[in-house]
């Protein structure tokens, strides 16, 4: 999972080998949609533009940095189902954004095909491998249908779909948002403020009790 490290919309995406980040992203090394699901959520959005650094004026974005915005975020302290709900919400916001972005009716699949190491970062495309563990590696890629189909796909951004918020995409992140809100105990109406301060108090008191000990009771 990674997120750019400075971005006007604070957005998180799958990443998969053989892709490689820079030092421009910040990577998570989880495959947890639950995970997915809260650093998605509007607790967490707030947290991080309060916690994160300002560039400019609002429209050149902020920066996110582990050490301020994650390390010291609160998750909640979910049970399984309120995981799992979590989970199921992420799901459907990364489906809805992914259908959005490669539109089926405008690409196509083509596999590139080309000699791998099963110790390499082909390693999951790699077929047929010998001895030596090297083989082909067969990799599916998405690719326009035609060329006025990759002009209308240039425009499918991550950064234009959240400019343009439609409705589809506001009701996935509310079904989200109250996925979290439900495991945090809290309601989903909270001001900004009002979120802020009961993210600051959640994070205090784990610092307390992290501090004295499992059986430390405030």
């Amino acid at each position: 999972m990674i997120t750019p490290r400075v971005s006007k919309h604070r957005i998180f995406v799958w990443a998969t080998l053989p892709l490689l980040v820079t030092d421009a992203t910040v990577a998570f090394a989880s495959p947890d949609d639950y995970v997915f699901g809260v650093l998605h959520s509007r607790a967490h959005e707030l947290w991080a533009l309060a916690q994160g650094t300002q560039l400019r004026e609002k429209e050149s974005g902020f920066r996110y940095t582990p050490s301020t915005c994650f390390e010291t975020f609160a998750f909640p302290s979910a049970t399984e189902a309120q995981r799992e709900a979590i989970g199921t919400a992420a799901v459907e916001l990364d489906r809805l954004r992914t259908n959005w972005l490669n539109p089926p009716e405008w690409t196509q699949t083509e596999t590139l095909e080309f000699p791998g190491s099963t110790t390499g970062p082909w390693a999951r495309y790699v077929h047929d491998a010998d001895s030596h563990g090297i083989g082909t590696v067969r990799y599916p890629r998405l690719i326009p249908r035609d060329v006025v189909c990759a002009g209308q796909l240039k425009k499918r951004t991550l950064t234009n779909l959240y400019n343009e918020r439609p409705t589809w995409l506001d009701l996935a992140h509310r079904k989200l948002d109250e996925a979290v809100f439900a495991a945090y105990g809290w309601p989903t109406e909270l001001s900004a403020d009002e979120l802020l301060a009961k993210l600051l108090e959640l994070n205090l008191e784990r610092s307390r009790e992290e501090a004295n000990g499992p059986g430390y009771r405030s």
